[in-house]
């Protein structure tokens, strides 16, 4: 194990007390006592563990005895992941595992895997005996930098993605880089889509790192994977703790997502990954703001060099297996009308102005909305 061991503090206005992001290579070996310095409740309580079912015999396997090595006692059980399983039959058949195990109160639920696992494991956290402790081992590049942080939970419905759910913050993230070396790439581009993000609404010197890193990280270079994951949560977590519930500033966090929450549901949820969606949601949210004159035709260029040079598609073709449609734009906008960040029938866009800063419009007219869509076709 490295002993290079990163930690990211968030505290919550409201909470008894915060928690810590720890990130490592190699410290998912040291679960059992990090989840006891958070939670608590060793050897009292059962612990159960949800992994992605395509890590249990990795990462799944190595949680569970970590935690066993230190004295809990615990229950482990696989999920399927995927967008058509992040759902409430899910949600009610792990509901029902851990009710038929007898987990207590204080019984922590872990979640191994990427940012389905969590999303997921988390909203059963929240509704199981009305919240339990939730604990978050990310797998994935894309849930260490995003989903794993900042306590967002749920699952999708008919009407599109995450419109069920709650706020329920993890009490520890145990972010293990090495896991990323068992990550196919493409899941690792996803991530770094996230990171792009990043530094688009926050930290322009980030945005020119990822652009002078590109190499290592293709590289998985371990001292430069820690500091990728370190310097984009350190973002969310201020960001999180300026704006827990998402009442105005942490509405940023979306810069592409109203574009590319579209683009998932318009392709059925099982064409593209969600950091490909987000890469091109950029691409066309950047695309609108310089039509919009926001922000200089230079602010589109710089963005479309770093997604390039991080391999993440900047037209629709660019998608791995090259076999994804443009869906029909007119359904596009359609589909943003019913974006859960909707407000009084109007479509909110988080927009920049440069790299490190963005804005929120809620006046976007639909034709405006349908050209910018046409530069990722």
């Amino acid at each position: 194990m490295s002993e290079q061991i990163e930690k990211v503090r968030l505290d919550l206005s409201g909470q008894d007390h915060g928690y810590e992001v720890v990130i490592g290579y190699g410290i998912l070996e040291k679960l059992g006592e990090l989840v006891e310095s958070s939670v608590g409740g060793q050897g009292k309580v059962k612990a159960g563990v949800v992994c992605d079912e395509n890590v249990v015999g990795t990462w799944g396997e190595k949680a569970g005895e970590a935690m066993r090595a230190t004295g809990w006692e615990v229950t482990s059980g696989a999920m399927k992941v995927g967008e058509e399983f992040k759902n409430l039959e899910t949600v009610g058949m792990l509901l029902d595992w851990l009710l038929e195990e007898k987990l207590e109160r204080k019984s922590p639920v872990v979640a191994v895997g990427g940012g389905i696992t969590g999303d997921v494991t988390g909203y059963v956290a929240a509704s199981l005996l009305r919240g339990v402790p939730f604990v978050q081992c990310p797998t994935t590049l894309l849930a260490m930098v995003d989903a794993s942080v900042g306590g967002k939970t749920g699952v999708n419905s008919k009407w599109g993605k995450n419109l069920i759910g709650a706020f329920h913050q993890p009490g520890i993230v145990v972010a293990d880089t090495q896991t990323l070396e068992t990550l196919p790439r493409r899941e690792l581009l996803c991530g770094l889509a996230e990171c792009v993000k990043h530094g688009v609404i926050r930290d322009e010197a980030l945005f020119d790192w990822l652009l002078a890193e590109a190499e290592s990280i293709h590289r998985l270079d371990k001292t430069v994977m820690i500091e990728l994951v370190k310097r984009n949560v350190a973002i969310k977590a201020k960001v999180v703790m300026n704006d827990e519930k998402e009442a105005g500033e942490r509405a940023h966090l979306n810069f592409g997502h109203t574009f590319a929450h579209a683009l998932e549901a318009s392709t059925g949820y099982n064409q593209l990954k969600h950091g490909e969606a987000v890469s091109l949601g950029m691409v066309a949210a950047a695309e609108f703001a310089v039509a919009r004159r926001l922000c200089d035709g230079v602010v589109l260029e710089r963005l479309l060099a770093v997604l390039e040079a991080l391999g993440l598609p900047v037209k629709i073709g660019d998608v791995e297996g090259g076999a994804v449609a443009m869906p029909d734009i007119d359904a596009l906008v359609e589909v943003m009308r019913h974006d859960k960040k909707v407000e009084d029938g109007k479509i909110r866009l988080v927009l920049p102005t440069k790299i490190g800063g963005v804005v929120i419009v809620d006046d976007a007219e639909a034709d405006e909305i349908s050209k910018a869509w046409e530069i990722i076709r």
